[in-house]
């Protein structure tokens, strides 16, 4: 036997908490349960903090859990369910050789338990959620000043820990996970196939959410960084996106039609984070204007 196969660990571990029936509880959505409420939990210390009224965390626990999940639904369907077809389309001049289920079958978005859940698309539900909540309810307070920027500085702190135990549930359901390496934290994921130990790059992306929480939580109790809008978001989209854009480089890929492409579909979607994180940045120490205080009542 190799030498990287006796330093390896073998992960056969069931995905399935508790079985009943047909079914039974998944430690992926457990820990999704988990990772949103402990996001709330640190709302509601935040919102304390800063005399907010007693109720914007409850209405951000709704609003923010709706965007997330109905987001990140959606970011996969559209992002990474492109199945290349042997009939293509032809449309014009251009011919489409790819053809996505979900345009033809809408009603298959809401199958949620037959998995498939984007990051980037729950970032991207999150922002439009911050956007529609500041606008119908928290802007609306004339004593506070919010705006989209404000929620998601406050957010991305408790994001961080929905993020790490998300990637957890991806690490118990033995998925996106890294090439073979013979470094010896390699995984052999038995039940997805895997005789080869593999980078636990769940585990690499749980790691840099733990450093973006432990950042952003100085940041915003030592440093007092909330007063500036804008730059605990921004600091929390340039560790997580450039991080895992890297990363991408030693996962596998996870549709077929990203195969030898110079970057993935991961990469891609990272770009306008990063580059909004850096703008964030830039804008919180240029414009002393935009520097916000804590709301009072």
């Amino acid at each position: 036997m190799e030498l990287s196969h006796l330093l390896s660990i073998v992960w056969d571990v069931d995905p399935i908490l508790l079985h009943f029936g047909n079914g039974g509880i998944r430690w992926y959505g457990l820990l999704w349960a988990i990772g949103i409420y402990a996001c709330y939990l640190v709302q509601v210390k935040l919102y304390k903090h800063e005399n907010c009224p007693e109720d914007w965390a409850d209405k951000i626990f709704v609003w923010m859990t709706l965007g997330v999940i109905i987001g990140a639904r959606i970011g996969h369907c559209w992002f990474y369910e492109w199945h290349y077809t042997n009939d293509p389309i032809q449309i014009f001049a251009w011919t489409i050789n790819y053809r996505n289920p979900y345009l033809e079958n809408p009603f298959a978005l809401i199958k949620i338990w037959e998995g498939g859940l984007s990051s980037h698309g729950g970032g991207i539900g999150l922002i439009f959620a911050a956007w529609l909540l500041n606008r119908k309810h928290f802007s609306k307070q004339p004593k506070f000043h919010t705006s989209m920027i404000w929620i998601l500085d406050r957010l991305c702190v408790g994001v961080c820990i929905t993020a790490t135990l998300i990637r957890l549930g991806n690490l118990m359901n033995s998925e996106i996970y890294g090439g073979v390496t013979d470094m010896p934290w390699g995984f052999i994921f038995v039940r997805d196939g895997q005789t080869e130990p593999c980078h636990p790059t769940q585990i690499y992306e749980m790691l840099y959410c733990i450093v973006a929480f432990v950042v952003t939580w100085l940041m915003y109790w030592k440093g007092k960084a909330y007063q500036r809008e804008g730059l605990l978001f921004g600091v929390f989209l340039e560790i997580v996106f450039v991080t895992r854009f890297a990363l991408e480089f030693i996962k596998n890929d996870q549709e077929l039609f990203e195969a030898n492409h110079v970057l993935n579909m991961g990469q891609w979607l990272s770009i306008p984070f990063i580059i909004l994180g850096v703008y964030l940045i830039i804008r919180a120490y240029s414009n002393s204007s935009k520097a916000v205080t804590s709301p009072k009542v």
